[in-house]
């Protein structure tokens, strides 16, 4: 009988040798896919995380929604003072042109329009009104008080030392304008809003009409 080989070994130890090899095999598969899915799971987690682009987003956005902000509030604020001013001037114009207010008050009290129109708009601007400027002349026609024109100097700013307060009396045609200079209060609003050399806001009002035949 021939013997079997040395380097052959008996068919149990080749199974269990095969059985080894696969089962090594299916080791590595398996931790390559489990490599695989967890390279997987990472990436997808980075995709659902948007923490980080949220901030990015805000920060993009937060300047000009700010700036949105701020320009809305200026504008409003303004546009209201406007409002407060013109009610104001109407108001005082009536009291002029009903005979409420006659010429002669005036000589008792030289600042009894500008603080009317003080009082009015006293919400809305510093104490004393330190911006308010108040004109009121009288004219033989409308379109004499048409023609005057505001007291602005060659580089643009009003001149408000000498403007005169010389109503008319019964029948007369008056005009009275109000004028403010209104700081803007926003700095990057400052450039856009102003329309004096001081970087303030000429706010206007003017009422021009003729004085009902009431006694002086």
């Amino acid at each position: 009988m021939y013997g079997l080989p040395h380097d052959i070994p008996p068919a149990g130890q080749c199974g269990q040798r095969g059985r080894a090899m696969d089962h090594g095999d299916d080791t590595d598969a398996m931790k390559l896919r489990k490599a695989r899915r967890g390279r997987g799971r990472l990436l997808r987690r980075f995709a659902r995380h948007d923490g980080g682009s949220a901030v990015i987003e805000f920060a993009v956005l937060a300047l000009p929604f700010l700036l949105l902000v701020f320009a809305i509030l200026e504008s409003s604020i303004s546009f209201g003072a406007q409002q407060m001013l013109t009610n104001a001037t109407d108001d005082m114009a009536r009291k002029f042109r009903t005979g409420q207010v006659l010429p002669g008050d005036l000589d008792k009290d030289k600042d009894l329009v500008r603080d009317f129109i003080c009082e009015r708009i006293q919400l809305v601007v510093s104490d004393g009104c330190p911006g308010l400027a108040v004109e009121l002349n009288s004219y033989t026609t409308f379109m004499q008080a048409a023609a005057s024109e505001i007291p602005f100097d060659d580089d643009g700013y009003l001149h408000v030392n000498n403007l005169k307060i010389k109503p008319g009396g019964s029948g007369a045609k008056n005009q009275l304008r109000v004028y403010y200079r209104w700081p803007v209060m926003t700095d990057f609003m400052r450039r856009s809003m102003s329309n004096l050399p001081d970087g303030k806001t000429l706010l206007y009002a003017t009422v021009t009409w003729q004085n009902e035949p009431f006694d002086d």
